[in-house]
């Protein structure tokens, strides 16, 4: 698989510079226009103010790109419909019909991987649904594979945050709270759920990484970073939010990759758009700590 390199990215990577890969989906489906756009040339531009390079990528007519032009970038988040919502699994069927797809996060982190990036900065990663233990995201099986360092604010607040940690325990995905004892809850600090890990320090979290991939040869790291607190919502109010949502998605038989997509943007009608604020600031945050981890392990 040939991937194609945006000139900034490929000059970083014949200069050893860090890079920090960018997921796609919340352009094209995460989020709405122009907001979606907004926040996309936000996140190059808290990575590129870290000292490190962006690469958002996507595949664009059968070819994965990593690293966007401007023009690509805005026609992904207003052609939201041109491009699918593709995970690591649907890689394979985009590359040979020649079609178009946002990655998700284990498409992304597939990509990423293959190109060498070791830094992934996203919002949240998938998990395990709540009420149907058997509806789980692809990204845990990912990141147990990929030797990727994800910056996150945990899960997506419509999950099942226990269980979602106890999959990723029983997958080895190495979870370590970026100075918080438990997983946060994407749009508030807290969820409740302990870690059983934690680091302070980003030139610590780089040498984790690294005895990780190179000297055991092992696969993920996912790195919560809570979202910052002038930013965070009211959990009651939330998890009410959620619960609604939820309810609403089942009632109308909304399932598969058509939930979370559905979700955020019901959330984002009854909080009266502070999600998607709230979005932004958890992203920029991550995208500024993931800059600051690809500069650690590139020195």
């Amino acid at each position: 698989m040939d991937l194609l390199f945006a000139p900034e990215v490929e000059a970083a990577r014949k200069a050893g510079r860090p890079i920090v890969a960018l997921e796609s989906t919340i352009l094209a489906h995460g989020l709405p226009w122009p907001d979606n756009l907004a926040v996309g040339r936000a996140l190059e531009d808290a990575v590129r103010d870290g000292g490190a390079v962006p690469a958002t990528i996507a595949v664009v007519d059968g070819k994965p790109h990593v690293g966007l032009p401007p023009a690509v970038l805005e026609q992904l988040a207003r052609g939201g419909a041109r491009f699918a919502k593709a995970g690591a699994t649907d890689l394979a069927l985009h590359l040979v019909r020649g079609t178009s797809a946002a990655t998700t996060v284990s498409a992304t982190a597939v990509l990423a991987a293959r190109a060498g990036i070791r830094v992934f900065a996203t919002g949240g990663i998938g998990g395990v649904h709540r009420g149907d233990g058997g509806d789980v995201s692809h990204d845990l099986v990912a990141l147990s594979r990929l030797p990727i360092a994800v910056i996150s604010a945990g899960a997506k607040a419509i999950l099942d945050l226990p269980r979602t940690v106890e999959l990723l325990e029983t997958l080895g995905v190495l979870v370590i709270g970026y100075r918080t004892d438990e997983l946060p809850a994407f749009y508030h600090r807290a969820s409740g759920v302990p870690l059983d890990h934690r680091s302070d320090d980003i030139p610590e979290l780089a040498a984790i990484c690294r005895a990780r991939w190179n000297e055991l040869n092992a696969g993920g790291v996912l790195v919560c970073n809570p979202i910052p607190e002038d930013a965070a919502l009211d959990a009651t109010a939330i998890d009410i939010a959620i619960a609604t949502a939820l309810a609403e998605a089942t009632a109308a038989k909304i399932t598969g990759k058509q939930l979370t997509p559905h979700l955020l943007a019901r959330l984002a009608q009854v909080t009266g758009g502070a999600s998607i604020r709230a979005n932004r600031a958890l992203a920029l945050h991550n995208a500024e700590v993931g800059a600051q981890l690809a500069v650690a392990l590139a020195s």
